[in-house]
C-alpha cells in the first residue's frame, strides 16, 4: 500500500487531526474541488494554497457531487483515483471526500485559518468564508494558471477525436 494513502482520512479523524495542529499553533489551510484530470493548474493552487500555512487539507467532491456539478459524463477519474492522486503531493497534509453539494459542513468543523479558492470566484461567493471570517481566519484567492482548466482539456481532445 502506498504511505500517502494514510493521508485520505474520515471525517472524525480529520477534526482530531485539526485539533492537534492547533494545539501545536500549526496555520490551518483549507481548499476543496472535483481534482478531476489532475493537471498543472490544479497544482499550481494547491502549491500556492500551501503556502499560506503549515498544514494543507483538501476536500475533495465525492463522484455524485462531481456529476450534478460538471455533468453525467464526470468524473473521468473516480473518488479514489483523485483522492490518491491529491494525497502524493508532499505538501498536502490531508484529504477528505465530500458527498454534500458543498464543503460548508467539513469548514465549519475544521474552522481553518486560511480558506483558499481559485481566481474563478470571489470572496461573495466563497461557500464558508463567513464562518473562516467570523473565527478570525483570512480567505485568499489564487489566480488561476492560464490555459488550464479539466473541462478545456476534454473539449480540446474531443476536437482533435473528432477530425
Amino acid at each position: 500500500m502506498n504511505h500517502f494513502l494514510n493521508k485520505v482520512v474520515g471525517f472524525e479523524e480529520l477534526q482530531s487531526q485539526v485539533e492537534d495542529w492547533k494545539k501545536a499553533s500549526l496555520r490551518v489551510v483549507f481548499t476543496n474541488g472535483c481534482f478531476d484530470m489532475f493537471h498543472p493548474g490544479h497544482l499550481s493552487l494547491l502549491d500556492r494554497a500551501s503556502q499560506f500555512g503549515e498544514r494543507l487539507i483538501v476536500a475533495i467532491n465525492a463522484n455524485m457531487s462531481v456529476k450534478k456539478l460538471k455533468g453525467e459524463n464526470r468524473p473521468i477519474f473516480d473518488e479514489i483515483e483523485r483522492a490518491e492522486t491529491v494525497a502524493a503531493l508532499q505538501f498536502v497534509d490531508a484529504v477528505i471526500l465530500f458527498s454534500d453539494e458543498t464543503p460548508l459542513k467539513l469548514i465549519e468543523a475544521c474552522l481553518p485559518d486560511v480558506l483558499v479558492k481559485g481566481g474563478d470566484y470571489q470572496h461573495s461567493n466563497i461557500v464558508g468564508a463567513d464562518v473562516v471570517l467570523s473565527n478570525g481566519g483570512k480567505i485568499e484567492i489564487v489566480p488561476l494558471r492560464e490555459g488550464y482548466s479539466t473541462s478545456q482539456i476534454i473539449e480540446r481532445l474531443s476536437k482533435s477525436k473528432s477530425k
